[in-house]
């Protein structure tokens, strides 16, 4: 019998696509992460999205050079016979390789430190200020400490989702814990589900989660149809409801954004109460648990419910700050259909992210996060150092021909709403593929 071909062609690895047979490229060897998937510290997401295609610069973006040495147990001793490196990549992978070499992802200063150094007094002088104080002006501004805290949180939770904030991984599993569940309310172990996701298919209509707000918010037309999405795995449902409420979105974009860490609780619950795999999941409840026992509890010490109400009202509004910006990162950026194309990581990342652009002395407040462009190209960085290789960044892309798009935090607002506001005519002129009804009529009533 003639021995095994040790080569195949991309069409066959294509056919290696599904739960029950996973195979993906890396470096033209063809690897077998069927029985990996459990087991992916990321989760199986990824692995899933990334099946049967080369898979080379996601798993160099989110891995260090160790976890090489997991790959030969994998292996299928294949290799692809049309593997090719586009020059987009190729120089992508060189600058990855140069920013190791010079320690970049090493070095993390004092971030972490100088955050828990600012959310410590927060919340104590919110506390103070709620107990220690009877004037209603003096609650608001405690509330608003909380919010201004919770983006702080935040932005821990975000940079130990990525890489390792704290000396050892045990010590980064506790800052995540008391950042993320204990502290905001909200699963460490949801976010780093949600968020790989995010950064493998970012801006991907169908598989990226953040631009899958139904019946609040879409950014394309191709909403309309009722899209399947592959993260939640189930149909998102452009149904009379969601055509009222897209059509005035660039109107409530705002204020929906006032309340948006209600579904981010709502989704916490639904992930660590479901039969998915969850890490530490009996960790990540008891934190959720004593996030429910302090914050109800200090809002108890107000006088009189109008207050409490105004105090949950205004520590919810200062994180939609936050929450905007999550979203003019992305939303006026190109957008697609479809899984990722492994072999064009580079291209997908700049075309579906936006910067904003902020003095040196900001990027405290907004979290790093304003160099989108260059966190989403190399996410384990730690943030201090993105706006060092911004330049070489840009460079990059206009060698290639790459869009690097970076506005003022008022003109990537203005992008945003224009974004909502093209879908909302487009959803109101819209007459398939659903009928009218009594509300959408009423709404829409002129004359």
């Amino acid at each position: 019998m003639d021995p095994p071909a040790s080569y195949i062609s991309s069409s066959d690895l294509a056919n290696h696509n599904t739960r029950h047979d996973a195979w993906i490229s890396i470096h033209g060897a063809v690897y077998d992460v069927t029985e990996w998937l459990h087991r992916h510290p990321g989760g199986s997401l990824p692995l899933l999205t990334l099946a049967g295609r080369d898979a080379t610069d996601a798993f160099l973006a989110f891995h260090p050079p160790s976890a090489a040495a997991l790959l030969p147990r994998l292996s299928t001793g294949l290799r692809l016979r049309d593997h090719a490196v586009s020059p987009a990549s190729s120089d992508y992978r060189r600058l990855l390789s140069e920013l190791s070499r010079a320690g970049l992802f090493d070095r993390k200063g004092h971030t972490t430190l100088a955050l828990l150094s600012l959310i410590v007094p927060l919340l104590a002088l919110a506390v103070a200020g709620v107990l220690l104080s009877d004037r209603a002006s003096v609650h608001l501004l405690s509330a608003a400490l909380i919010g201004f805290a919770w983006i702080q949180s935040g932005w821990i939770g975000h940079d130990s989702g990525h890489y390792n904030v704290m000396p050892t991984r045990r010590l980064n599993r506790l800052i995540q814990i008391l950042s993320g569940n204990v502290l905001a309310g909200i699963s460490i172990a949801w976010w780093k589900w949600n968020h790989n996701a995010h950064h493998i298919s970012c801006n991907s209509l169908d598989f990226d989660p953040d631009l899958q707000h139904l019946p609040f918010f879409v950014v394309s037309s191709s909403f309309f149809t009722s899209l399947t999405s592959r993260f939640y795995d189930r149909k998102l449902n452009f149904d009379s409801l969601a055509r009222v409420l897209v059509s005035y979105q660039h109107f409530t974009f705002y204020p929906v954004m006032c309340f948006a860490r209600l579904n981010l609780f709502a989704q916490s619950f639904f992930l660590l109460l479901s039969n998915r795999k969850v890490d530490h999941r009996g960790v990540e409840l008891l934190g959720l648990l004593l996030f429910w026992i302090w914050y109800p509890l200090l809002i108890s010490f107000l006088p009189n419910w109008w207050e409490r109400a105004l105090f949950v009202l205004v520590s919810f509004s200062v994180t939609a700050i936050q929450h905007v910006q999550f979203c003019l990162n992305h939303f006026s950026s190109k957008v697609y259909l479809g899984p990722p194309n492994g072999s064009d990581w580079f291209q997908i990342q700049t075309n579906g992210t936006l910067d904003v652009s902020c003095s040196s002395w900001m990027d405290w407040f907004h979290g790093g996060l304003q160099f989108q462009v260059e966190h989403h190209l190399f996410p384990r960085l730690p943030r201090c150092n993105l706006r060092k290789i911004a330049p070489l960044v840009k460079d990059l892309c206009n060698k290639h021909n790459l869009p690097y798009n970076c506005v003022s935090f008022w003109k990537a607002n203005v992008l945003t709403i224009q974004t909502l506001r093209t879908a909302a005519l487009q959803a109101r002129d819209a007459s398939k593929p659903l009928p009218k009804n009594l509300v959408w009529e009423a709404v829409n009533t002129h004359g």
